[in-house]
């Protein structure tokens, strides 16, 4: 099983790791710090290299695969995690080094860290909870359970939001016993209910006080240390999705 180094560090840029199979176009690693797509984050991009060689070579070969340097174009995971690289990738056993973009999955980080901060903020103030979202590097999505917002509540949440990320709030994550997590916890707002029986441990995301934190919430996305990296949230926007679901939009700038 690939050893994911995301969930304990999520600013590892780069890392070595074995090829430990191939399949088709997409190789399997003994470790990642690439994010797989999921809880409505995209996956990670970047390369993948043979250990030694230089990170501005990527000749290629008369097919046109490169054979020293792949660029990573997805990123999933089923029973592991699956990295799909451009031409044929390296052979089992081979080290390489991946380098992730980070722009991109920093942006990525803030916008979950935000999302995160919304979630707790609608089930707060407007006991609306959190039944979907999507992340992108520049926008992001939150359906919730609520029948409609008007465009004073839209600037209210504005307002409240950026009151929260200037709060400056510290950002960490861990890992619990099910059961403990269950016994001991919120289950509405941890929100354990979605996840499979299968899982046995929690990884919990908190913003805020670790005696009385603001959020707290299962998930295994990436996120930034303090809500001040998030800048200035604007609410850009909201749709009515049937049903008493109400999709709001937002963009960090």
């Amino acid at each position: 099983m690939t050893e994911l180094l995301y969930l304990d560090d999520t600013d590892v840029r780069e890392f070595e790791a074995t090829v430990e199979r191939v399949l088709d176009d997409r190789a399997v690693l003994d470790r990642t710090a690439f994010y797989p797509t999921g809880g409505g984050q995209p996956n990670d991009t970047g390369t993948l290299r043979l250990a030694g060689v230089d990170a501005g070579n990527d000749a290629q070969d008369d097919a046109g695969a490169a054979s020293e340097t792949w660029t990573v174009t997805d990123v999933s995971k089923k029973d592991t995690v699956y990295h799909t690289l451009s031409g044929t990738p390296p052979e089992e056993g081979a080290t390489v080094t991946g380098r992730l973009d980070w722009e991109r999955r920093y942006s990525h980080m803030r916008y979950h860290t935000a999302q995160h901060l919304l979630s707790a903020l609608l089930l707060s103030e407007y006991d609306a909870e959190t039944t979907g979202n999507q992340l992108y590097a520049n926008r992001a999505y939150l359906d919730c359970a609520y029948e409609r917002f008007d465009e004073t509540d839209l600037a209210d949440i504005e307002t409240r939001m950026n009151d929260l990320v200037d709060d400056a709030m510290d950002v960490r994550w861990y890992v619990m016993d099910r059961e403990e997590a269950e016994a001991s916890l919120d289950p509405e707002r941890t929100r354990l209910s979605l996840l499979p029986d299968s899982i046995t441990e929690i990884r919990l995301v908190e913003i805020g006080p670790e005696d009385d934190p603001y959020d707290r919430t299962a998930c295994a996305g990436t996120h930034v240390d303090n809500t001040d990296e998030l800048g200035t949230v604007e609410m850009t926007g909201r749709e009515t999705k049937g049903g008493e679901k109400e999709r709001v939009k937002f963009r960090l700038v």
